[in-house]
């Protein structure tokens, strides 16, 4: 199976891309394919709602940015897993804004989806399971399952045992 991970983390080492391999690893070993987008680093604006994808662009977005290298692998892939250090109560502004974006093709190909967050505050989920939920729900996909790690050690053997776990586990 391909699997497109999203990692909404603008850190290039830090705890989700740290999450990320691990859940790579395992589902690498577990023989699926993972292609691993750097969405916190990419220049990507949050949709306009100009609606020209669905009026002239023929499911294409008007904006010429960093999204456009993505829509090839949202269309390809079986699997979605959005990754993302918890900020504030949401995804991370990159990833949000990536997100905003599915509307031009109205949704990806995908019908497996999972979620891996990061904080370091152990309360500040709930808002984000609600939207991952309901997306998920909206695109008629499966649930995969959510991981949350919080706190200041998060690349603890352990915690990194269970993220390759969970990758090794994707059917």
């Amino acid at each position: 199976m391909k699997i497109l991970v999203l990692n909404g983390s603008p850190h290039a080492n830090g705890n989700t891309k740290a999450l990320i391999d691990a859940f790579t690893k395992g589902a690498q070993n577990a023989g699926h394919e993972v292609v691993e987008c750097p969405i916190g680093t990419m220049k990507i604006n949050g949709c306009l709602g100009c609606n020209w994808c669905h009026t002239k662009g023929e499911g294409k977005c008007i904006q010429k940015d960093d999204m456009q290298n993505l829509y090839p692998e949202l269309a390809s892939a079986e699997m979605i897993v959005l990754a993302s250090p918890v900020h504030y109560f949401g995804f991370s502004g990159q990833l949000q804004s990536a997100v905003t974006r599915f509307y031009a093709p109205f949704k990806p190909a995908a019908t497996k989806y999972a979620m891996i967050l990061s904080s370091h505050s152990p309360n500040v989920y709930e808002g984000l399971e609600a939207q991952y939920k309901t997306m998920v729900g909206f695109f008629e996909a499966e649930d995969l399952g959510i991981k949350e790690v919080n706190g200041d050690d998060q690349k603890t053997e352990a915690i990194l045992a269970d993220l390759e776990a969970f990758g090794a586990s994707i059917k």
